[in-house]
């Protein structure tokens, strides 16, 4: 009798975990399958190509609708003018406007944003986006380019800019060094470099 009852729990036990475990499965895939569908925007604002060139890698990855971000009025194509400028832009506060324009903001759930560091500080045209599109409950993802100094406040000031968003790990790479005439970098070996770690990246932060 005893060994009888021993049987009978011991099925029951095997059939609610198996019925436990197929139950599991789906919501699994169903998360996957949500990740998946997002509505993907990828921004970036590039000065030497280096930070399109990382943009251009995550959409290769992940698909998505790729913007660069201009302002209305350029920056001058002589870089000592434009630290000048983007000083001045940084000490006042001013937000350059943009030129870019994207009308259906709302549809986006995951944005990725991609800038260089300039004076070890968000872009001022980063700030123009971010004041000027609502990212509230959106997920916001940072990539940057620098000149070999990392990203500086960069990234915590594009946080509390956007403090109503959830905010993945970003990414950094060194690109170009324009105050020594070195431009465009992402070739060769170093695109191949850059590649896998952009890979690494989305898988790390589950989107790959």
């Amino acid at each position: 009798m005893k060994s009888k009852f021993l049987v009978f729990c011991l099925g029951f036990l095997i059939t609610f975990f198996a019925s436990g475990c197929s139950n599991a499965q789906p919501d699994v895939k169903f998360q996957q399958q949500n990740i998946s569908k997002k509505n993907i925007l990828i921004v970036y604002l590039s000065r030497t190509k280096n930070t399109k060139a990382v943009a251009e890698l995550i959409y290769k990855n992940i698909g998505g609708d790729l913007v660069e971000l201009e302002v209305k009025n350029p920056y001058p194509t002589d870089y000592k003018l434009t630290v000048e400028q983007v000083s001045k832009e940084l000490n006042s506060g001013f937000l350059p406007p943009l030129k870019t324009k994207i009308n259906n903001i709302e549809s986006y759930d995951l944005v990725f944003i991609g800038f260089p560091t300039w004076s070890m500080q968000l872009p001022p045209p980063i700030k123009s986006f971010l004041k000027t599109y609502n990212l509230k409950g959106k997920t916001v993802i940072p990539f940057n380019t620098n000149a070999g100094y990392g990203i500086g406040s960069s990234f915590e000031t594009l946080k509390e800019l956007s403090n109503e968003s959830k905010h993945l790990e970003g990414y950094s790479t060194k690109g170009g060094i324009e105050r020594d005439n070195i431009l465009y970098v992402m070739e060769g070996e170093k695109y191949i470099q850059v590649e896998k770690q952009v890979k690494d990246w989305l898988k790390k932060i589950e989107l790959l």
